[in-house]
């Protein structure tokens, strides 16, 4: 077996590089204090243009409309990784509401909504979960009543990442109450500037409020805006599940910042001795980047299975399972590496990078529990995986 690439890859890697050379200089970096939306904004239509960014989206809907290809992929994500510069924008929408549109919207939803998303234009944010209803999700209680064209929603969610800057919502709404639970939810785009709604947001640990719980009270959403069939939201929404594990586990994050380690043990000294020449902490980055190629092998796996049509959906729980672990325990390793330097975050004449490891570290363990928590997860992985048997329920849900 063969495993070079070929002359077409090795000019397409040739051509990657030296886009970076020539145009990382416009990329938005965390350090970079003269950033803004804007310069984001122009970054990700050049990525765009170039086909570095929303690759595979058709032309029709803004995107480059280049065919899968699983080699150039990597090769896009290796060198923008190896040179630091960040792959463009990836948030809900980007990640996780363009390809549900994709495969299950309507022409007009698409051409509502893909260009303007794809390019920043409009911010998402996911109604998941409310505060009876997180990791049993279909229990939800949000509810939509019909009212001609419209539905008229009350409720309330919890955990809503973004609601604070959002344009827009992709929501899960219960509009048939005489349903099973699973069966009478609709998955709908609420626009977030409707009155009725309220955004509160929530401090978190890392001194932001990095989530929000929403309050809806008699708002009006018209029926068109609604994903899928009505009624069948459920089937709608674990296709987002789905792009959202992928996100959330991203193998491209953890690699760079493995990249970013690697850097810190060459330029950091104790006693006069470089980070990278102690065997103990050299032992801990082998360990850590090993399990950044596992991860990136894995990913490789669930690109080749999407690409041929295949089911890849224990690949991504796979990612998100290991993946938001694996990030948590290099910002770990990174404030081990800074010593006492570690224990700073907040205004210091001593911080290094602006606290960025110590944020990663606190708000990456939140990520181990968004999104599906990971004993969630490894139960998914466990019971539909490997056909292991279900967890037993406790006595007092068996006897409701």
């Amino acid at each position: 077996m063969d495993l070079n690439p070929g002359p077409e890859y090795i000019k397409f890697r040739k051509e990657v590089k030296s886009f970076l050379s020539k145009n990382n200089h416009m990329s938005s970096r965390v350090s970079d204090s003269a950033y803004t939306a804007d310069k984001e904004s122009n970054w990700q239509e050049k990525l765009i243009k170039n086909g570095y960014a929303a690759r595979t989206i058709p032309k029709e809907y803004g995107g480059f409309g280049a065919e899968p290809d699983v080699l150039k992929s990597r090769i896009i994500a290796e060198e923008f990784t190896e040179s630091q510069t960040p792959l463009g924008m990836a948030n809900q929408g980007i990640s996780m509401l363009v390809p549900t549109l994709l495969e299950l919207g309507t022409e007009e939803q698409k051409k509502s909504w893909i260009e303007k998303t794809i390019k920043g234009e409009i911010i998402w944010c996911q109604g998941y979960s409310e505060p009876g209803s997180g990791s049993d999700l279909a229990s939800l209680q949000t509810k939509g009543v019909d009212d001609g064209d419209d539905f008229i929603v009350n409720g309330q969610k919890i955990w809503t990442s973004t609601a604070q800057f959002a344009d827009m919502m992709f929501c899960l709404v219960r509009t048939e109450p005489d349903a099973p639970k699973h069966k009478g939810i609709s998955y709908i785009l609420i626009d977030m500037k409707t009155p009725g709604i309220d955004v509160r947001p929530l401090m978190t640990m890392t001194g932001h409020a990095e989530f929000n719980e929403v309050f809806f009270t008699d708002v009006r959403v018209p029926k068109s805006n609604i994903v899928g069939k009505r009624g069948e939201g459920w089937f709608v929404a674990n296709a987002t599940l789905t792009h959202e594990r992928g996100m959330l586990g991203d193998p491209n994050q953890a690699s760079t910042r493995l990249n970013e380690i690697i850097d810190l043990m060459n330029n950091e000294t104790i006693n006069g001795e470089k980070l990278m020449d102690n065997p103990v902490h050299l032992d801990h980055l082998m360990r850590l980047q090993a399990r950044v190629m596992s991860m990136s092998y894995n990913s490789l796996r669930s690109l080749t299975a999407s690409h041929k049509g295949l089911d890849a959906k224990m690949g991504k729980l796979i990612m998100k399972l290991n993946g938001c672990q694996l990030n948590h325990d290099l910002a770990g390793f990174a404030i081990d590496l800074l010593g006492e330097l570690g224990t700073i975050y907040g205004l210091s004449n001593h911080d290094h990078d602006s606290g960025k490891w110590q944020w990663r570290y606190m708000f990456d363990l939140g990520l181990i529990i968004g999104g599906g928590t990971a004993q969630i997860q490894k139960n998914i992985i466990s019971e539909i995986g490997l056909g292991m048997p279900r967890e037993p329920k406790p006595l007092l849900e068996e006897k409701k």
